[in-house]
């Protein structure tokens, strides 16, 4: 389910921007862009986030920052291993290929991103910290309440669809029942052409046969089950909370009982009603892999 949040915050020398978003996946998918230097917070933030959410690819970035007349800066040793060591890699590939770099001044290295951190005693990375995990909850507030108000509208067009789902199936009904008389007449009709055709035939076998071919064409099961399956689903959106994957799997179901239908149908309006279930059922289920 699609969703978004943002807010800004402050705290003396430091300010901060976050922005929460997240677009449709069948699981819950997170993640955190957070400073590393924050100790503990991304795993804070990740469980906080996995207490609230329940599906979607959901990505979290957290922007810090300290103004300038605040205070030095800080190296950050592991970083700069990393852009050393990247360094060494590139000028020996250089070398065996017989080309001469420019050699590399300090400045160069302290200007790439992450090098160079906002310098903090231990007590004011603590306070800061734990002042940002305090705004967390409204943020995750605000984005829970949008995706609610979408969820709110898919569920008002699955269930305008559902209605839809629901008188096909009446008018598969109505449809069985009328070919009963004609699916009567070509059954007589095999029947006859077996029996003229079947000396020293087993009876039985050929009333076996003739049985299994009447409960091929019955799609009565199939008209039982797709009622109770929009029934089914009229119950998940009514519960609310996440019923995403519920009606995902649900979704599964009708299109089978749609497919089969349209199988045993042996009539040309009967196929054309199947079909056009097919064709709301695809709808249903593009619309229910946005629901959390």
């Amino acid at each position: 389910m699609t969703g978004f949040a943002s807010a800004k915050g402050a705290n003396g020398p430091w300010s901060w921007a976050w922005e929460l978003r997240s677009v449709n996946g069948k699981g819950l998918d997170l993640r955190l862009r957070v400073p590393d230097w924050l100790e503990g917070l991304e795993a804070a933030l990740r469980a906080e986030l996995g207490k609230a959410l329940a599906r979607g690819n959901v990505t979290l970035t957290l922007r810090v920052s300290r103004g300038e007349e605040a205070g030095a800066l800080v190296l950050n040793r592991s970083m700069l291993d990393t852009v050393l060591d990247a360094l060494a890699r590139t000028e020996a590939a250089a070398l065996e290929r017989g080309v001469q770099l420019a050699p590399s001044r300090a400045a160069d290295l302290l200007a790439i991103r992450g090098v160079l951190e906002p310098g903090a005693g231990e007590e004011d990375v603590e306070a800061l910290t734990a002042q940002i995990r305090s705004e967390f909850p409204g943020l995750v507030a605000a984005f829970v309440k949008m995706r609610e108000q979408e969820g709110a509208a898919l569920a008002a067009i699955l269930r305008d669809q559902l209605l839809i789902v629901e008188a096909l199936t009446d008018q598969a009904a109505e449809l069985a029942e009328s070919r009963k008389e004609a699916m009567a007449e070509t059954l007589r009709a095999n029947l006859s052409r077996v029996l003229d055709n079947a000396e020293g035939a087993d009876p039985d076998r050929v009333a076996q046969e003739l049985a299994l071919i009447a409960v091929k064409s019955d799609v009565t099961e199939e008209i039982d089950r797709l009622r109770a399956h929009v029934e089914a689903a009229r119950g998940l959106l009514n519960k609310g909370g996440p019923v995403g994957r519920k009606l995902d799997f649900l979704m599964q179901e009708f299109n089978r009982e749609a497919n089969t239908l349209c199988s045993k149908s042996q009539n040309k309006e009967l196929t054309a009603v199947g079909l056009e279930l097919k064709a709301v059922i695809d709808q249903m289920r593009e619309q229910v892999q946005n629901i959390e």
